[in-house]
């Protein structure tokens, strides 16, 4: 009767042939899997003098966008930190004092503006949400870093140098 479920069936064992007890066909089988492997293309680069190529859509390092005259040009809106899926950016809002309003745009700025690189996921949905186009993905590679806290960028790592302080120094 045939046997209609998949249950580990009995092995019928037959006996070994002249060439399988010398072993010498498997050992030659498993020499041309080596050699033809020691002949392919190498899959190892040979970092930092050969960089590897990135994909035309790699999304690397945060990085808060300045305007033309050089001021932030995050608002605390807070849409970033609602579009991460990771819930990697933390973010705190306050109002400008009374005198600073004519220098900037907005009357609310990121007062605390953090993004934790080991929760982050790369997903760009951040850089998609923000109207403002304050924040992008470099083409950066995040460094290695020994503790957990040089994983967790500050607004101060994340903004991108004033141009008119450099032109000054």
């Amino acid at each position: 009767m045939e046997q209609l479920t998949n249950r580990a069936q009995a092995v019928n064992r037959s006996p070994m042939t002249f060439s399988e007890r010398i072993y010498l066909p498997a050992i030659f089988k498993g020499l041309t899997i080596t050699l033809g492997h020691i002949f392919k293309k190498k899959a190892t680069y040979n970092y930092p003098e050969v960089k590897r190529p990135f994909s035309p859509t790699f999304r690397g390092l945060h990085v808060l966008n300045r305007d033309e005259e050089g001021r932030e040009r995050c608002t605390a809106c807070g849409l970033c930190a609602l579009a991460c899926p990771a819930e990697a950016i933390t973010m705190e809002a306050a109002e400008r004092k009374p005198g600073e309003e004519n220098l900037y745009r907005e009357e609310k700025y990121a007062a605390k503006y953090e993004i934790n690189m080991l929760r982050c996921i790369f997903c760009g949905f951040c850089e998609e949400a923000c109207p403002k186009d304050a924040i992008y993905m470099s083409e950066t590679v995040m460094p290695a870093n020994y503790t957990r806290e040089s994983f967790i960028y500050k607004k101060e790592d994340l903004l991108i140098p004033h141009p008119k302080k450099q032109e000054n120094a």
